[in-house]
């Protein structure tokens, strides 16, 4: 069983060389093995900042707090000390690499998570499973990472890291965006296929209800004022997509 706590999270967004932004004003939030949690709420809401501060952005300084996994804080360790410790992050704009190839990208990935350099012959077959079942085309493990990959080959292949290196805590910031209705559900059977396989917990951050319907949530909370502003189950999920945000928007500012 993992368990991955954050507790009173403040951070700042660096703006320039002077100034800075606090964004996130006190985030508590915990998150156990096979759970799947989704963020919800308006633009600006610092939903994204929560993501990239945990993942160690170096755009973002954390101020206050704690992120625990297994009571070791990763607000301690190295960016790449982190994703080996089984922290995962989905990106919302996936960056294209030029000249490194997809499938030598996910190997050296592997490597650096699992220890050890896969066989060569085990790994091509995972990765070809795993494309497979993510509708990917063969052809795109020898071309450079992300490159000339539209929006959702883009997305795809951020589940594809997923599938791959079997993090205990995957954070994904707006998967869903910019997919189409077949896109988002091959995405989607590739998340609960990656939690089922490695009883992973998840943080799901989105905008919108219609992910939920493949990514059933645990629990849902409501991101507003750069802090949880009210959790509950997958009903709250539905009260959101009849009322909006306009009232955490109210209590946030």
């Amino acid at each position: 069983m993992t368990t991955f706590e954050i507790r009173g999270l403040r951070a700042d967004v660096l703006i320039g060389a002077e100034e800075r932004q606090e964004i996130l004003k006190g985030v508590d939030l915990t998150i156990n093995s096979g759970e799947t949690h989704a963020i919800m709420g308006p633009n600006g809401s610092g939903k994204s900042t929560l993501a990239y501060a945990v993942a160690g952005h170096p755009k973002y300084e954390i101020t206050e707090g704690e992120v625990l996994l297994d009571g070791e804080n990763v607000l301690e360790m190295s960016v790449d000390e982190r994703a080996r410790a089984g922290v995962f992050l989905a990106m919302q704009y996936p960056v294209e690499v030029p000249g490194v190839s997809m499938s030598n990208f996910l190997r050296s990935a592997v490597t650096a998570v699992r220890g050890e350099a896969p066989k060569l012959r085990a790994f091509s077959k995972e990765l070809q499973e795993s494309m497979k079942g993510l509708s990917i085309d063969p052809s795109f493990a020898s071309r450079g990472v992300n490159e000339g990959f539209s929006g959702g080959e883009k997305k795809r292949h951020e589940i594809l890291q997923l599938e791959l290196v079997k993090p205990r805590i995957a954070i994904l910031d707006e998967t869903d965006s910019g997919l189409d209705v077949d896109a988002l559900k091959v995405v989607s059977e590739g998340i609960n296929r990656a939690k089922a396989n490695n009883d992973m917990g998840v943080m799901l951050i989105t905008h919108y209800t219609r992910i939920l319907n493949y990514v059933k949530p645990d629990f849902v909370h409501v991101f507003a004022g750069g802090r949880v502003a009210e959790s509950g189950g997958p009903e709250l999920a539905e009260t959101l997509e009849a009322e909006g945000y306009e009232r955490f928007v109210k209590v946030g500012a």
